[in-house]
């Protein structure tokens, strides 16, 4: 009797099992791998090397590679820092942005928000939004401009350059400003005075 009311209930149960209407989920169907990132990486410090010779370094909060959509770009939303080398691994130059954008087959950065760039050993440029065109070896600004070299301070909106940083000019300039070695020099503080 009691082997039967076992068998009872398993019956049933596979009565009910087979009753049961299976739904199944189809999670890739709400994906759409154009919006996905292919790859998302956290706390990255990479070097970037081209025919075998190192030639910068990129550190950055996050980094997300969209590889599916019709023009592959690398986001870094929180921020990208980077340096560039000399073929014997000196810094010569950075780049620091609070977001950036590199269109992959384009070979074209835009760095986004407070835009920092640095060419060893004075130069400093300043400006919103930066493009840097790797195929054409140039770079280029719509938007003001700062720059701090050893002579002077220069200041406009547009800018064109090489890559270097070493041949540029501010397309449309506002000010000029002549840097004066002698104003750089703390005041010399005086001698107490020995009379009483």
């Amino acid at each position: 009797m009691k082997h039967t009311r076992y068998a009872f209930v398993l019956i049933l149960f596979l009565i009910f099992a087979a009753c049961r209407e299976d739904k199944k989920i189809d999670v890739a169907a709400s994906l759409n791998p154009k919006k996905m990132a292919t790859m998302s990486t956290r706390n990255i410090a990479t070097l970037i090397s081209d025919s075998g010779v190192i030639q910068y370094k990129i550190v950055a909060p996050l980094w997300s590679v969209f590889e599916a959509v019709d023009t592959p770009y690398w986001l870094f939303p929180q921020g990208l820092y980077l340096e560039k080398y000399d073929p014997l691994f000196k810094v010569i130059a950075t780049v620091a942005a609070d977001s950036a954008i590199y269109y992959k087959d384009l070979k074209l950065w835009k760095l986004i928000g407070r835009v920092e760039m640095t060419k060893f050993p004075k130069d400093l440029f300043l400006s919103e939004r930066v493009f840097w065109d790797q195929r054409s070896g140039k770079i280029y600004s719509d938007t003001f401009i700062h720059i701090e070299n050893a002579t002077h301070v220069l200041e406009g909106t547009g800018f064109e350059s090489n890559e270097n940083l070493s041949q540029y000019r501010i397309l449309n300039p506002s000010g000029i400003f002549p840097i004066n070695p002698q104003d750089q020099q703390p005041a010399p503080v005086p001698a107490p005075s020995t009379q009483q």
